[in-house]
C-alpha cells in the first residue's frame, strides 16, 4: 500500500478532512493533498507529525516490510 494512501485512510477513520490536518502541519490544503496522493515525499519528521495528529503508532502508516527482521535473530 502507498504510504499516502495509508494516511488518508487513518484520517478518514478519525473523520478528519485534508484541511483540518493541513492546518494542523501549517501546509496548504493542496500541499496536503498531494502528500497523500504520493506527489510529494514524505520525511520521517512528517510522517511522525501526522502520526501524532492521528493518534497513531508510526507503525500503523508504515508498509509492512516482506522481511521480518526479527526471524533473524
Amino acid at each position: 500500500m502507498q504510504l499516502g494512501n495509508a494516511v488518508r485512510i487513518q484520517r478518514v477513520i478519525k473523520g478528519y478532512t485534508q484541511e483540518y490536518m493541513a492546518e494542523k502541519l501549517h501546509i496548504s490544503q493542496n500541499s496536503y493533498s498531494k502528500l497523500e496522493r504520493g506527489y510529494t515525499c514524505l520525511t520521517v519528521k512528517r510522517l511522525y507529525e501526522i502520526a501524532e495528529i492521528l493518534e497513531i503508532s508510526i507503525q500503523v502508516i508504515l508498509p509492512q516490510t516482506a522481511f521480518n527482521y526479527s526471524e533473524r535473530v
